[in-house]
């Protein structure tokens, strides 16, 4: 397949070293990518925002932890890293080969950015709840790494007070916050993540040891209501409460330099006539969140939305639109920190339903990274759940498509993103 060369993303962070523009025009002959728009030109008021150092709000983040944050930050308006949760663990069709993936299978390439899991960790368990044993986790983490790649971390915890798990909803946030009867359990729970953080260790080539750095995404979609921390079974000021708190323990109390915290509400709860006003239930303020982030399956063939595909596309736009100019107007970084079309149902779902429409605008185009869920093993769970494709899947020349388009950024084609 021919394509356009494409500048090398090396080149483009040195770009944004200097007040210049390195805008460009990607473009893809293959008939497959085609129908996909180029990048549109960024204004360049959103230029500028390109090269303005962002701070996080650990004020001392490791280098390598703010390396990410602001090259990442270089990359908007021209690449979209691609990742995938519990890549390296297992695939529909495989499971325990250390060193594959079902993105690599179809691609040739391993994810940009590897999503991990943290639900029963708190409990001392020696697997999370998706089967991934946490010390070979922590060694797939190290792995990804070293390749280059970036990690995030997510976490449905179990309830400290009822035992359940990340669906109970039995109200539990007020006893958990500063002053409840149960915060000592909390900060126990936290303490897991810490000493799980502090084997994420790597040594870089002059023989210095330093932390992975990590995006951490706690209490994500808590404007629902499925969750024990979401709207309905905890109060909007308990829930900032909590977030702070963990905020503040983890960074201030246990001294972990190495999270970049990210924010991530659903959008099927979001009305787009209102967005910001449901997009800032339950923010915890700028002081607290490093990346604005958005978990959308919503816009992408959910089964309960109704709406039409052109519709649903136009949604999707405008909610990456919208993430993205809140993201710009607090100096951070905007993602879609998780989307995906279970079964991968729709035809040309890469390149018309996540490509087409994020290209459709420069704004859009802003979104660092997007997150597809896992890809659950058949054999084991008895189920078909996949958000990426396998070798042989119906969607998998169009992924590839994807993966080829010069926007996208696979981990075969990371720039040194910690340096």
């Amino acid at each position: 397949m021919f394509m356009q060369p494409r500048l090398p993303l090396a080149s483009l962070l040195l770009c944004a070293s200097f007040l210049v523009g390195c805008d460009r025009q990607p473009a893809d002959t293959s008939s497959a990518a085609a129908s996909v728009p180029a990048v549109a030109q960024v204004q360049a008021s959103s230029a500028n925002a390109q090269v303005q150092p962002l701070s996080l709000i650990d004020k001392h983040a490791t280098r390598q932890t703010l390396a990410l944050y602001n090259n990442l930050a270089a990359l908007r308006g021209k690449h979209m890293l691609f990742g995938h949760e519990d890549s390296l663990a297992y695939g529909v069709h495989w499971e325990g080969d250390l060193d594959r993936s079902d993105v690599r299978d179809v691609t040739g390439s391993n994810p940009a950015l590897y999503g991990w899991e943290l639900g029963g960790l708190e409990l001392g368990q020696e697997k999370n709840l998706d089967g991934v044993n946490f010390k070979q986790m922590q060694e797939w983490i190290k792995a990804g790494y070293s390749r280059g790649a970036v990690i995030t971390i997510s976490w449905h915890m179990y309830s400290p007070v009822s035992g359940g798990n990340s669906w109970d909803k039995t109200p539990t946030v007020h006893e958990l916050i500063p002053g409840g009867a149960k915060h000592e359990q909390l900060k126990t729970y936290l303490d897991t993540f810490v000493e799980f953080n502090a084997a994420l260790v790597a040594t870089d080539a002059q023989g210095n040891s330093h932390p992975i750095p990590v995006i951490f995404r706690p209490w994500h979609e808590h404007n629902g209501d499925w969750f024990w921390w979401g709207k309905g079974n905890a109060s909007e000021a308990d829930y900032i409460a909590l977030w702070r708190f963990t905020v503040e323990y983890l960074r201030d109390k246990k001294g972990l330099r190495n999270l970049i915290y990210a924010y991530s509400p659903d959008r099927s709860r979001l009305d787009m006539g209102k967005f910001e006003e449901g997009y800032f239930y339950g923010y915890p303020g700028d002081d607290y969140v490093d990346v604005i982030g958005l978990d959308n399956y919503w816009d992408v063939g959910h089964a309960a939305n109704t709406a039409s595909a052109d519709e649903q596309k136009a949604n999707f736009t405008a909610a990456l639109k919208q993430i993205a100019s809140i993201a710009r107007a607090r100096n951070k970084i905007a993602a879609l920190t998780e989307t995906g079309n279970n079964k991968l149902t729709l035809p040309n779902f890469w390149t018309e339903r996540i490509l087409a429409p994020t290209l459709a605008d420069p704004l859009a185009s802003e979104i660092t990274y997007v997150m597809v869920w896992r890809n659950a093993n058949l054999a084991r769970e008895k189920a078909e759940q996949f958000f990426a494709p396998y070798p042989g899947q119906a969607t998998a020349e169009d992924f590839n498509a994807f993966f080829a388009h010069p926007f996208v950024v696979f981990e075969s084609e990371l720039p040194a993103l910690y340096q």
